[in-house]
């Protein structure tokens, strides 16, 4: 849990109370159950990521946290209070869409004071303006001001539809894949940008996306999900390192991580085809699913050592991906860009013991072994 620390006696400090608590929520649509028991906290001072495949249940979580859609079952607490059954307008909190949702003929301007004169608001003129013109600091586009919304690129329209949502001073973002309409170099700038600026209005956000990436390098926290279902919550190193399920384990990492049927004989684990991978430890399953992340095997195995036969090379910037057939099974090693290997040469693959996850061979749970601690 965000906020939890321990001090130097060994003692836990008491961990502040979450913003935004979750309990139970199911949401269905005819037959499809869209949501199914969904608990989640959020901190006060912290960017969520809600990481899934499209039909996970991303979008429907967000419009149920937002107020769109009611949930069927559960409950919905902000701030210490209960908001299950409150209007979205109620509720204080901003959606941003990965479609813009602009008013194309309007200007930048007036597009960005759109949601501060809807009725019953009550902000000044003054006010208005200071908003404005704070938001298009912000975000780099006070020169589009007063350019139609009609003429900016996709990313400025993305800044604007940002902006809209900021000027309100909500008490939590809700990001609904608001990057995934942009080219891939836009999406870094972007992303980056957007971790910033929370960081700078300290301010909850909960950020939903397909996209591992975006996972990996905005999240203080990713809550992974898939058909209505959380899987795993955790700190992006947590779930990369230690997923608790081969789906969990492979929606992060490129190249995906490897698994690997294994079986026990004495004390080793042993490939499909009867090669020898790694120690294993008394008792449990004699069948496993090894999974191995791509840069945590090596080509330093030794003379004695399996030998694997390299069958693509990909050279993709600073490294090479490697695709070898090895222990039965196709390979991906991640080596330093300078190894020069070609289709066809043999290597002889080493497995870091201390960076393997044991599945059980149903893939249902998780199995860690013993290991040393990570630095």
């Amino acid at each position: 849990m965000a906020g939890a620390q321990t001090s130097t006696a060994g003692m836990r400090a008491p961990v502040a109370a979450p913003f935004m608590v979750v309990r139970g929520i199911s949401k269905r649509f005819g037959g499809i159950q869209a949501l199914e028991n969904i608990d989640i906290e959020v901190a006060k001072d912290e960017l969520l990521v809600v990481l899934g495949p499209t039909g996970a249940g991303k979008t429907t979580l967000l419009r149920t946290l937002a107020g769109l859609d009611q949930p069927d079952e559960g409950s919905i607490g902000m701030g210490g209070s209960d908001i299950t059954r409150l209007t979205p307008a109620a509720r204080d909190v901003a959606l941003v869409f990965q479609n813009f949702s602009l008013y194309p003929r309007w200007t930048v301007r007036k597009n960005l004071e759109f949601p501060l004169r809807a009725p019953g608001r009550g902000v000044s003129e003054a006010e208005i303006s200071r908003r404005i013109e704070w938001a298009a600091h912000l975000l780099n586009i006070t020169r589009y001001l007063e350019r139609p919304a009609s003429r900016l690129s996709g990313g400025e329209m993305q800044r604007v539809a940002i902006g809209r949502a900021i000027v309100r001073r909500p008490r939590l973002f809700l990001m609904d894949e608001p990057l995934t309409n942009l080219d891939v170099k836009l999406r870094e700038a972007l992303r980056v940008e957007l971790v910033q600026l929370r960081r700078q209005l300290r301010t909850p956000m909960i950020f939903v996306t397909h996209d591992q990436a975006e996972a990996l390098s905005m999240a203080d926290r990713i809550v992974v999900l898939s058909q209505g279902r959380i899987l795993q919550a955790g700190t992006p190193r947590e779930i990369y390192e230690r997923p608790a399920s081969p789906v969990v384990a492979r929606q992060l990492g490129q190249p995906t991580i490897n698994l690997l049927p294994v079986r026990r004989e004495g004390r080793r684990w042993l490939g499909a085809d009867g090669t020898p991978l790694l120690d294993a430890q008394d008792g449990g399953p004699g069948e496993r699913l090894l999974g191995v992340r791509p840069e945590h095997i090596t080509l330093d195995g030794g003379d004695g050592a399996p030998v694997g036969r390299v069958r693509v090379v990909e050279y993709i910037g600073p490294t090479t991906t490697l695709v070898v057939d090895w222990a039965g099974a196709e390979l991906h090693i991640v080596v330093p860009r300078r190894a020069m290997l070609r289709p066809g040469d043999g290597v002889r693959p080493r497995i870091d013991a201390a960076r393997v996850v044991l599945f059980p061979a149903e893939g249902r749970q998780v199995v860690h072994p013993p290991t040393k601690e990570m630095p």
